[in-house]
């Protein structure tokens, strides 16, 4: 076959994965496509197990040690056949806490530790360099069989170039792909249907080639069974040490892999999709399997000696003339290691980010988190760059190793290697005395010796551990033989590190919970983790009042993004009875804050950020109390009187700050009667008198002429009152005609501007603007809508109390709706009064120093209402910000119109 063919043919498989993912996150975001998120495409995902190892490593696994290579598929069965209570309860806790990676369920869990969080990010990341390094391996051999003119088809020379196309082109697909949300918790669905696809076509690909060699080559399963008779595999004899540690790693890999973590847990869209993955991937598992060892029999019997076995689903196809079955093969496996490598990128990534960059953010960045400024593209950008790190490590194993290694033998590397989360994790579910100091100990030492007796070992004698260490032991010492620790010589290498580490990891994990006492955010954590079926919503770790709701606005703003930070803040006040306002800091609402902001930079960099507005993570003595609690009477008995007693407050708070209110409003419109009243008494008195003098006939003309100017001013001065009253009651009656016509937005803001300049035109004041932004033409009534503008602008002029003022109006088009901030550099509007500013009786400051009658905002307000709009403040930004909103173009019936 062409060897350039078949670079089309990749290229065009990899943009129809590109399709797929595209149209998967169009589709889930507008919500048409529910299947989306069936057991199914959640059943299929989980294939991101079955790597290039499983695809091409096990046939050469079986090749080489006979049905050994089952050992990979049977330790997932066991888990999820009889186990899978354990996936439940990571499922159930992963959605309590909001947990992002492995490495934030194990630092959540352990008192929200940050250095927990890296230790793991370490191990994950250090653990799937092998791993990465596999599928580029396993890649770069599959081009080869077709690029090479030699009989045995697998050398190519520059072997090395391919590996590293591959690499970049996954860490593109990836970033495209895997980076869309700063939410870890939003599902990747794109990805997930890109892999759901590759899991069938990487079956397909197998089984059409088993069928080949059963059926086609081989003269049945009859034949193949005498021909396994015949083959060295039939000489296979059990190790029943390696094969159990074997199982239990393959058991381990499944829960502790982070893209298995990833996939299992974080894409998890219902906990309920576990039911039918406990039968259908151990089916999915069986049926890769199934035709492992045929094709490992006729490629040992027909074959070249000397022949890769780990290619055999290639080169079998290729001897016998099946281009086209060898194309499918090719396309099985490189899906096989596409869809780990993309997968484990995103989970590392996020990790990464989570857990290295954010702790540094906290420590070097701005210290109480409060200041304005957008750290969703800093996180972003991490989590970008790490996936191309990650990429680059593997790539650097791949060339440092040669890649020459066995396929099977690279993987179990890497198994080994996370396999040293697993006393953590499990003793973060089910025991509740299980420490920090404990979690930390066991995984630095169990990560130390996997690194000393097996990961650095793989890159050669010789490669970074001297030969000398190999065969003396370092400085002499014997005993301390990577291969051989405590003198225990002739242990299979790969059990030997997995003994040593596991068991010192345990050890000591376990000396180190006994011998610590957990602090109160580990026993409240341990409480929720190791009783996760049994509550009914999570506790709060936060005391009353600790932090201000502008403050917290900000931090959120930062992580969440504006609109989505306001929509959040807002639907907590109207949930407390505060509409309009933003809410009160009550511990239920941190608690839940700190688990949203979870989702997006890990549980311990969101609780790091939270405490340093609040000023501490203080466990009250009513959390301990809750955590001592074991009756499930009691629980619910005081569950129930909290509820009542929140219901009770929350009644009494709205009907306290309705009072205020409405105290407020009577004060205010006591004070708006009197200013009306000197506000038509004044002009009215100036005419009576000088039209009285007037009638005097000896008066000179040239008096007459200025009390004449003195009387018309102060009469247009009365109208222009009168009308703002007769305006508002207009408006406010629905009953307004509106002049539709349309205007360029940018003009709108010219003349806005240049209307308002007469107010205080004395001071100095800079306008921030993006001209390009303002490039949009609106229809609606056009002068109100300029009146709107000129209001807010003459505001701002008259109430910015900065040195140096400016004002910055900010232009933003969402769909069909248009806004429009004017946002100031002052000290703001006071919390106190934010809520009754666009009253008809509220006044920012008092007559002499503002003049009029205090009517502006509350006509403002009217008028974007007709206008199907809105007028808001909007907390937060630094200084005074008021937000116009209103539709790019306005649809009225006909008789509101003129």
């Amino acid at each position: 076959m062409p060897f350039n063919l078949l670079i089309l043919a990749c290229l065009a498989y990899v943009a129809f994965l590109f399709a797929v993912a595209f149209l998967a996150d169009r589709r889930a975001e507008a919500g048409t496509l529910p299947w989306l998120r069936s057991p199914m495409v959640y059943t299929l995902s989980l294939s991101v197990y079955c790597t290039a190892w499983t695809f091409y490593g096990a046939v050469g696994y079986a090749a080489r040690s006979g049905l050994e290579f089952l050992t990979i598929y049977l330790g997932p069965t066991l888990v999820f056949v009889g186990w899978w209570v354990i996936l439940r309860k990571l499922v159930r806790i992963a959605k309590a806490q909001r947990i992002t990676s492995i490495a934030d369920l194990i630092s959540s869990r352990y008192g929200k530790s940050s250095l927990l969080g890296v230790v793991v990010t370490a191990i994950c990341v250090t653990g799937a360099t092998p791993y990465i390094a596999l599928q580029l391996q396993s890649v770069a051999l599959s081009f080869s069989v077709f690029a090479s003119d030699t009989p045995d088809g697998w050398h190519l020379p520059d072997r090395d170039t391919t590996a590293l196309w591959v690499a970049a082109g996954l860490a593109l697909f990836t970033v495209l792909f895997g980076t869309r949300n700063l939410d870890a918790n939003e599902q990747h669905h794109g990805v997930v249907m890109a892999i759901a696809v590759e899991a069938a076509v990487k079956l397909v690909a197998l089984v059409a080639v088993g069928v080949f060699v059963v059926w086609i080559v081989a003269d049945g399963p009859a034949d193949i069974v005498t021909r396994i008779d015949n083959s060295p595999i039939a000489g296979w004899q059990m190790v029943p040490g390696r094969w159990a540690g074997l199982i239990f790693l393959s058991a381990a890999a499944i829960l502790t892999l982070p893209r298995m973590f990833q996939v299992l847990v974080v894409e998890n869209a219902d906990e309920r999709h576990l039911t039918t993955a406990s039968w259908a991937f151990p089916l999915y598992l069986a049926a890769m399997s199934l035709f492992v060892v045929p094709i490992a029999v006729v490629g040992l019997d027909i074959l070249p000696e000397g022949s890769n076995p780990d290619l055999f689903v290639l080169t079998l196809p290729l001897a016998l003339d099946q281009g086209g079955l060898a194309m499918l093969a090719f396309l099985g496996g490189f899906s096989s290691a596409t869809s780990m490598v993309i997968v484990a990128a995103i989970a590392l990534a996020t990790m990464v980010s989570n857990h290295v960059v954010m702790p540094l953010i906290l420590a070097f960045g701005e210290r109480k988190g409060k200041e304005p400024g957008d750290l969703r593209r800093v996180v972003l950008l991490a989590r970008r760059l790490s996936i191309a790190g990650v990429m680059a490590l593997g790539y650097g194993y791949y060339t440092l190793t040669g890649g020459s290694g066995a396929l099977a033998a690279t993987g179990l590397i890497a198994f080994v290697g996370v396999a040293q989360i697993l006393p953590a994790m499990l003793g973060a579910m089910f025991w509740r005395g299980a420490t920090r100091t404990g979690a930390l100990l066991g995984l630095c030492a169990g990560y130390g010796l996997w690194l000393y007796t097996l990961y650095l070992p793989s890159f050669g004698q010789g490669g970074v551990i001297p030969v000398q260490v190999f065969v003396e032991g370092p400085w002499g010492i014997g005993w301390l033989r990577p291969e051989a620790l405590f003198g225990i010589d002739g242990m299979d290498p790969l059990l030997h590190a997995m003994f040593w580490s596991l068991a010192m990891n345990t050890l000591l994990f376990g000396l180190g919970s006994l011998l610590t006492f957990p602090s109160p955010m580990e026993r409240l954590q341990g409480a929720r983790f190791v009783q996760a079926f049994d509550q009914s919503g999570p506790a709060s770790s936060w005391a009353r009042g600790q932090a201000e709701a502008e403050d917290l606005l900000v931090m959120a703003q930062r992580i969440m993004g504006e609109d989505v930070a306001l929509a959040y803040f807002q639907t907590h006040a109207r949930v407390q009875g505060k509409d309009g306002y933003l809410p009160d800091i009550t511990p239920d609402f941190m608690n839940d804050l700190e688990r949203r902001l979870s989702g997006s930079i890990g549980a311990a960099a969101a609780h790091a950020m939270i405490a340093q507005i609040a000023g501490g993570a203080a466990v009250s003595v009513e959390d301990l109390m809750a955590v001592a609690n074991e009756t499930a009477q009691m629980m619910e008995y005081s569950a129930r009187l909290e509820a009542q007693q929140d219901e009770l407050t929350r009644t009494a708070r709205q009907l306290r700050e309705a009072n205020e209110k409405l105290t407020q409003l009577s004060v205010q419109k006591d004070a708006f009667l009197s200013q009306i009243s000197h506000e038509l008494r004044t002009p009215m008195t100036s005419i009576r008198a000088f039209s009285e003098i007037m009638m005097d006939d000896d008066v000179p003309p040239d008096l007459n002429a200025r009390y004449a100017r003195i009387i018309h001013d102060e009469a247009i001065r009365l109208t222009r009152l009168l009308d703002d009253l007769l305006d508002l009651s207009v408006l406010e009656s629905g009953t307004v005609q509106l002049s539709l016509r349309s205007a360029s937005l940018h003009d709108m803001l010219d003349r806005a501007l240049h209307a308002a300049g007469s107010t205080r035109p004395e001071r100095a004041f800079t306008i921030q603007r993006d001209p390009q932004s303002e490039q949009i033409t609106v229809t609606s009534d056009i002068d109100r809508l300029t009146q709107v503008f000129i209001n807010v602008i003459s505001n701002s002029r008259k109430y910015c109390d900065a040195g140096a003022p400016v004002l910055r109006i900010a232009v933003r088009r969402k769909g069909a709706q248009i806004r429009v901030d004017f946002i100031d550099n002052g000290s703001g509007i006071a919390k106190g009064s934010q809520a009754l500013i666009f009253e008809k009786f509220a006044r920012l400051t008092d007559s002499a120093q503002a003049g009029g009658a205090g009517l502006g905002l509350a006509i403002c307000r009217e008028i974007m209402q007709n206008l199907d709009g809105d007028i808001s403040y909007v907390p937060g930004q630094g200084g005074a910000a008021f937000r116009v909103a209103f539709p790019m173009v306005l649809v009225l019936p006909e008789n509101r119109r003129t």
